[in-house]
């Protein structure tokens, strides 16, 4: 898959938040904006996958706009964890400090990404903060009651598997410091969809990572239509299933030991 980017992009020690987008032209400008009036220091990277209704192209002019916009354009629809790991790679060459990630849909409310960021400003032990839904002050809002289950079903079946005690596991909005991202081996990561969160949280804990959870309010989407289908969530069940097993199964081969 070919990629290439606009925006400069030069950090320092700043922040980049990562976006990958699929048709969601119509949420770009008003998700940017509300972005930069609460977090008005931060970079943002539009990772683009060759969206029909012409996102990448009015990114590009958005970014032309504001240098605080970077676009970077994948030669086609490849996935949401590639997707981020691209914007990841992006960011760390480019020496942010912090790395987020954040939906362009307008479920990821920008005023929960300020109390996010507020928190790796502060507590420099924290090395990823995750806006949860599933701790106390945290909700979801406007979602039928099969979504919230699938989702609060499959924390649960993550958790039980995998031995960790993140409330929110499938949540897809999240600050980690780059030395975090740095530790893990990114190269490896092959889930794809919503599994990738999973995915992520289980490295950051393996690699001694300190992980916060921050209540969040998640709205449902207003604008565009949901990516999530069966085969998400049939790639979930069977990537947690099988790296539960291998937990267990080294669990019990250090005892026998």
């Amino acid at each position: 898959m070919t990629a290439s980017a606009s925006g400069t992009g030069m950090a320092g020690d700043g922040v980049c938040v990562v976006m990958p987008t699929y048709n969601e032209r119509e949420n770009l400008r008003t998700t940017l904006d509300g972005v930069f009036a609460y977090n008005p220091d931060v970079d943002v990277l539009i990772v683009d996958d060759a969206s029909p209704d012409g996102t990448g192209e009015l990114a590009d002019q958005m970014a032309q706009d504001n240098g605080r916009i970077h676009v970077l354009h994948r030669g086609g629809k490849g996935g949401l964890g590639p997707a981020y790991l691209a914007g990841f790679t992006w960011a760390l060459d480019r020496g942010y400090a912090v790395v987020c990630e954040m939906d362009m849909d307008g479920s990821h409310r920008p005023q929960d990404l300020a109390r996010m960021l507020k928190v790796m400003r502060c507590d420099r032990g924290v090395d990823l903060v995750i806006g949860s839904r599933r701790v106390p002050g945290g909700r979801t809002e406007g979602w039928p009651w099969y979504r919230d289950l699938i989702s609060r079903g499959g924390s649960w079946y993550a958790r039980r598997m995998l031995g960790l005690g993140v409330r929110d596991m499938t949540a897809g909005f999240r600050a980690y410091r780059a030395d975090l991202l740095r530790h893990m081996d990114l190269r490896s990561v092959e889930a794809n969809g919503y599994v990738f969160q999973i995915d992520m949280t289980r490295r950051a804990a393996a690699v001694g990572g300190r992980i916060l959870e921050v209540p969040i309010v998640f709205p449902e989407r207003r604008r565009g239509v949901s990516k999530m289908d069966s085969a998400i969530v049939i790639e979930a069940i069977r990537n947690v299933t099988l790296w539960g097993i291998a937990r267990i199964r080294s669990a019990h081969g250090r005892r026998a030991d």
